[in-house]
């Protein structure tokens, strides 16, 4: 699952897309609802800032925002929020049912290397229909070339690679201490929005966030015809 670079509260991006074994333990909408985003992490991990946002929206009930953002932080390579995008549409949750949507987010989160959503998608395939999977490939390869990873990890990489140059060479002019400009938290020194450390312990937590982001990520892996996993 994915952490979400934040500083002030520990309500992590990517708790929410918890897997059935781990369901009991998803933190509830007043938690997701505390959650604080760091707004200057988006000129470095978008997906991870956009998964953030979504969740803190799903928190405080706006389904809509909180569904625009996982679609931005889906095409930004988050593959928590395709997959949440994906459970949303198979089980209806704020929205009709639809089988054939859910499948293709799912293809997509689960498909690198060894994903962890790769379960997800396999029962989800097992249990539609025909026509389901035939609606779900066509839908599949279209929002590949927008979701895909060949296509949004590899502009998401991008966007990083340039996101820690800036940091690096701003860090290098400081004075070892670094901070991002953040969201006032409830109760704090309202003139003081910005998130500082020392830029190492600052530049560990952005490479914790992007080591989750990236994960399983081989800058050539890229979504396939759906089909189950032959396990015999």
């Amino acid at each position: 699952m994915i952490t979400c670079l934040v500083f002030a509260a520990p309500a992590m991006a990517g708790d929410m897309p918890a897997q059935a074994a781990s369901v009991a333990a998803a933190p509830s909408d007043a938690d997701l609802a505390r959650t604080v985003c760091v707004p200057s992490e988006e000129r470095i991990l978008p997906g991870d800032f956009f998964y953030c946002i979504a969740e803190r929206s799903y928190g405080h009930g706006d389904v809509a925002e909180s569904q625009r953002f996982f679609k931005e932080a889906a095409s930004w390579a988050s593959k928590p929020a395709q997959y949440v995008l994906g459970v949303m549409a198979l089980n209806g949750d704020h929205q009709p049912v639809d089988r054939s949507l859910g499948i293709a987010w799912l293809a997509l989160a689960s498909e690198r290397p060894n994903s962890s959503f790769r379960q997800a998608y396999e029962a989800a395939f097992q249990a539609a229909t025909p026509d389901e999977r035939e609606h779900a490939q066509h839908l599949l390869k279209t929002m590949r070339s927008t979701y895909g990873d060949a296509v949004a990890a590899t502009r998401a990489e991008r966007r990083y690679a340039d996101g820690m140059a800036r940091f690096n060479k701003a860090a290098a002019r400081g004075d070892g201490i670094s901070c991002m400009a953040g969201e006032q938290n409830l109760g704090a020194d309202p003139n003081d929005n910005a998130h500082c450390m020392a830029s190492e312990k600052m530049a560990m937590a952005i490479d914790k966030a992007a080591a989750n982001v990236f994960d399983g990520w081989t800058g050539h892996v890229t979504v396939g015809d759906l089909s189950t996993v032959d396990h015999h």
